[in-house]
C-alpha cells in the first residue's frame, strides 16, 4: 500500500491543538491523518509496556464465540513480531442482532503507534468498501490510558459505519461499529479499550 500523502497544514492537528477541533487531512487512501500521541500533550497515565488481551467482555460488549467469531484475519494488522500480541475479535451488545463490532488491537508496536493505527484504519475502510474519498477523524476523550482516541464516520449519512482508533506509547487499536453514530461509538470504544488494554 502506498503511504499517505498529507495535503494540509499539520500545525493544527497535533495533540496540543484544540481538542474540540476535528482532525481533517486528505490522504491517498482516504484514511484520516491523526494526532500523534508520542509528542506534545502529557499522557493521563504512562505505565510501562501495557498489553492487549482478548477479554470475554469489553465495555459491556460480549466477545462472540462459536459461530460469528473471527476465524481468520479480518483485516491486515501489519507486521506482527514474536513479542507482540494481536487481538482480533467480534463483540456484540447483549441481545444484539446483526453485525458485531470488529476490534483489532496490537501491543509492542515497533513503529510509531499512530502509523500502525493509520494502517489499521485503512484496513477497516477496505473492509467496509469505502470508495468515497477522504474522511475526517474527530478526537474524543481517550480514557485513563491517555494517548489519543479518534473516530470518524465511514458512511454518507449521520449514522452507519463508525470507525474508532486509539494510539498510545506502545499499543494501537481500532474498531468498526456498524449501524452506530459518533457519540455512541466513541464512548463505547473508550470503555472497550479499558478492558482490552491492560
Amino acid at each position: 500500500m502506498s503511504a499517505c500523502t498529507v495535503t494540509t497544514d499539520l500545525e493544527t492537528t497535533g495533540p496540543s491543538s484544540n481538542p474540540s477541533r476535528p482532525t481533517t487531512v486528505q490522504t491517498q487512501a482516504g484514511v484520516p491523518q491523526q494526532q500523534n500521541p508520542q509528542q506534545g500533550q502529557p499522557q493521563a497515565t504512562q505505565p510501562q509496556a501495557r498489553r492487549v488481551v482478548s477479554a470475554a467482555q469489553a465495555g459491556g460488549l460480549v466477545k462472540v464465540t462459536g459461530q460469528g467469531a473471527v476465524s481468520d484475519l479480518a483485516i491486515d494488522p501489519g507486521e506482527v513480531r514474536p513479542n507482540m500480541t494481536l487481538v482480533m475479535e467480534n463483540y456484540q451488545y447483549p441481545g444484539q442482532q446483526g453485525d458485531p463490532v470488529l476490534l483489532v488491537a496490537v501491543d509492542n508496536v515497533p513503529e510509531d503507534t499512530s502509523t500502525r493505527r493509520q494502517h489499521l484504519w485503512r484496513g477497516m475502510l477496505e473492509r467496509v468498501g469505502w470508495t468515497y474519498g477522504d474522511v475526517s477523524a474527530e478526537p474524543y476523550a481517550p480514557g485513563p490510558y491517555g494517548g489519543s482516541l479518534e473516530c470518524f464516520l465511514a458512511s454518507l449519512s449521520e449514522d452507519g459505519n463508525v470507525i474508532c482508533g486509539w494510539a498510545d506509547e506502545n499499543t494501537a487499536g481500532v474498531a468498526l461499529f456498524p449501524n452506530s453514530d459518533l457519540a455512541t461509538a466513541s464512548s463505547d470504544f473508550a470503555a472497550m479499550r479499558n478492558d482490552i488494554e491492560q
